[in-house]
């Protein structure tokens, strides 16, 4: 028997001729261990994915849906200047509070009136408060982008806060149980303390937040027994819902008054 360096070759005989071809070895079949389950056949891949997708769906109904917490913190700081008109400026308080998300993410920072003027307002039925309509508020800075009542885009930056009432009319009906709103307008383009008492020219002034022809509201809601300067969460409508004292005037005469408006949330649908 001769070798090459492919393997072995076939034996020769003396005259060097090939006596035959050497046979095969022969196949030893692979034989699964006696312990080794069978595969799953497709009838019951399907019923162990439908098992499998039942349990999920129990162990996620189950789980509490967490929403990401907010707090409430003072600031001890007057609101930026640049932007806003000394006028308005001069009608604020030197400190005010901020909404943040989780441990450090300022949602908004608010400064309120050092005293809001009032005269006699019918409260009642769907108006809470007895604020002006149009009258200056306060002040809101937004670090980043975020969101108003109605869901739209707020972008980062400052905001005259003003006292609206949702019109009477056909184009609101059922929008709201309440009337009363704070709207947003750009600092820099509301620089008179004066107020906005046409509700057409309020609206315009205001929509210059989103672009849009809605203006940019935040919901003012009716008064709990909230504690001061406190935030609380409404769970049913995922609101995170501020409560914050001011003064009233009028004439002589200040009153504390109490205001519950809902910074982080939208209307439901």
């Amino acid at each position: 028997m001769r070798r090459s360096s492919k393997g072995i070759l076939s034996p020769k005989t003396a005259g060097g001729e090939v006596s035959g071809p050497v046979p095969a070895a022969p196949l030893v079949p692979i034989m699964s261990s006696p312990t080794s389950m069978p595969p799953p056949i497709p009838h019951e891949i399907s019923m162990l994915r439908t098992f499998s997708s039942a349990l999920l769906a129990v162990l996620c109904c189950s789980l509490p849906l967490l929403a990401v917490d907010h707090k409430l913190e003072k600031v001890d700081e007057a609101a930026p200047k640049e932007g806003l008109s000394a006028e308005i400026a001069a009608l604020l308080s030197p400190t005010g509070f901020k909404v943040v998300r989780g441990e450090t993410r300022v949602v908004c920072e608010v400064w309120l009136c050092k005293e809001w003027p009032i005269k006699e307002a019918k409260v009642g039925g769907e108006v809470l408060y007895p604020f002006q309509p149009g009258q200056v508020m306060g002040v809101a800075r937004f670090p980043r982008k975020g969101s108003d009542f109605r869901e739209q885009d707020v972008p980062a930056g400052l905001y005259t806060l003003r006292y609206g009432q949702q019109p009477v009319d056909g184009a609101h009906v059922g929008t709201s149980p309440t009337r009363d709103f704070l709207l947003l307008t750009p600092a820099d383009k509301d620089k008179s303390p004066d107020i906005i008492a046409d509700f057409k020219a309020l609206s315009k002034a205001s929509a210059q937040t989103t672009g849009a022809s809605h203006p940019a509201i935040l919901s003012l809601q009716r008064l709990s027994d909230q504690e001061p300067l406190t935030i609380r969460y409404q769970e049913d409508k995922d609101w995170w819902i501020v409560r914050f004292t001011g003064k009233t005037r009028s004439g002589d005469k200040t009153t504390d008054q109490a205001v519950e408006a809902v910074l982080v949330g939208h209307a439901g649908e």
